[in-house]
């Protein structure tokens, strides 16, 4: 049985990942943390996580990253396994998560969906054998109600494939800012926020006369509640270090 504390647990995903949970005979959450107390839920939570003294094996953090300072002084200072989910982190908070690794063990990742992770899988691949005669643009599509542009997973989706290009490529984001011809050094990321869109991603590879295209859409947000819970199983009683999807995926396979 792992034991869960759920940080933002009130959240839209805290919500789903805590009724998933209850209907999972191998994990528990035990307390949670969150701004807002308000919410009826079956475990305590703390609205200051400095007094949250409850039993657990892992920390799962799917808040806000101005959370993200006291929600890591809490794992280090219980010495607790975590599992970082929060979108829209800095480079700054991404780097400290492998600083932290030398303490705690500390799991990131930016999309918690198996699904996209193979999809970063396939992109890095396709990457690698078509970078000479193929331009490469991401499309994200999201909610409305979406803060971050463009998403954590398409940052993640065009950083994968620069570790296996060649030389590195430059993100543009905005191209109407500049005229000129689109170069063969960049990586186009383009945001679109409307409606209650869950998630899509598409990579596209553009090459004379053909169009290879990957794609990856999510109907709703159990697919990430499920990825996390599978993460805080996997990351109960791990060593001190820095684990991503890759680690899960591979375990699992």
């Amino acid at each position: 049985m792992t034991r869960i504390i759920l940080s933002g647990c009130n959240g839209k995903m805290g919500q789903v990942i805590t009724r998933l949970a209850a209907n999972d005979e191998d994990c528990e959450i035990v307390a949670g943390l969150d701004i807002n107390d308000c919410m009826p839920n079956t475990y305590p939570v703390f609205t200051d996580m400095t007094k949250c003294d409850v039993e657990a094996d892992v920390i799962v953090d799917f808040s806000h990253p101005s959370a993200f300072d006291g929600v890591m002084q809490l794992a280090k200072a219980r010495k607790l396994p975590i599992i970082v989910a929060t979108t829209g982190l800095a480079a700054e908070q991404r780097e400290q998560l492998k600083t932290d690794s030398a303490e705690i063990p500390v799991f990131f990742s930016a999309n918690m969906s198996l699904g996209i992770n193979l999809l970063i899988a396939l992109a890095k691949k396709a990457a690698s054998v078509l970078e000479d005669n193929f331009d490469i643009e991401i499309i994200e599509q999201h909610h409305n109600q979406k803060l971050d542009a463009p998403s954590g997973t398409a940052l993640a989706i065009a950083d994968g494939i620069n570790e296996v290009l060649s030389a590195p490529s430059e993100y543009v984001y905005d191209r109407h800012s500049v005229r000129r011809k689109r170069r063969k050094t960049e990586i186009g990321l383009h945001a679109v926020r409307g409606g209650t869109i869950v998630g899509k991603h598409n990579v596209l590879f553009a090459g004379n006369d053909e169009i290879i295209e990957l794609k990856h859409e999510a109907s709703s947000k159990e697919v990430f509640a499920v990825g996390a819970i599978k993460a805080a199983k996997y990351m109960n009683g791990k060593p001190n270090g820095y684990y991503s999807m890759n680690d899960l995926i591979g375990d699992i396979m």
